[in-house]
């Protein structure tokens, strides 16, 4: 199985949301069901044998991909939300984006403490959004075996903010 495809079908938006950032849209990948299943199964891969008691991810897009790795993985799955969209007790974190900043939360009871957590979102630019959500799950003593990203914005060097967490993504684009 190959990204190569996933990578073809990327759709490249520039000066969205503003001038000077190139959007990468994956809405086409989404848009094709074949394309769809191919980035689930690829990110499943290395966890298929061995799956997490859960998989986390983030509002928004992140969810779409989250909740159908979870299911292909037969574990729970965990919405780190923005702030205020959550209906229980929360745990909060504030980050900075490219153009701005935000705050995520996760419900204080989302996994028990020492559970096996795969950190997903779509997109790894500064990492800001992620590590803010690693240190959420942090926060609930779950243990992260992984944080998984669709495409990787390699020149952001993302990477850097998420420590010592094994990171894959599927598309670096250099």
């Amino acid at each position: 199985m190959s990204a190569e495809k996933l990578e073809k079908a990327l759709r490249r938006i520039p000066d969205f949301p503003q001038k000077g950032i190139v959007y990468i849209d994956i809405t086409p990948i989404l848009q094709d069901s074949e394309l769809f299943r191919l980035a689930i199964d690829l990110l499943a891969e290395k966890y298929i044998a061995s799956p997490p008691a859960y998989v986390a991810a983030v509002d928004a897009r992140g969810f779409i991909f989250g909740g159908a790795l979870a299911a292909k993985l037969g574990c729970g799955f965990v919405p780190i939300r923005k702030k205020g969209k959550l209906p229980y007790k929360t745990y909060t974190e504030k980050y900075d984006l490219e153009y701005g900043s935000a705050e995520i939360e996760v419900h204080i009871d989302a996994v028990p403490a020492g559970a096996e957590v795969l950190l997903l979102d779509d997109l790894l630019a500064t990492g800001g959004t992620v590590a803010a959500a690693a240190r959420l799950l942090e926060q609930l003593k779950a243990k992260i075996i992984g944080i998984e990203f669709v495409v990787e914005l390699g020149f952001l060097n993302g990477r850097q903010v998420l420590g010592n967490y094994p990171v894959n993504s599927l598309i670096l684009e250099k």
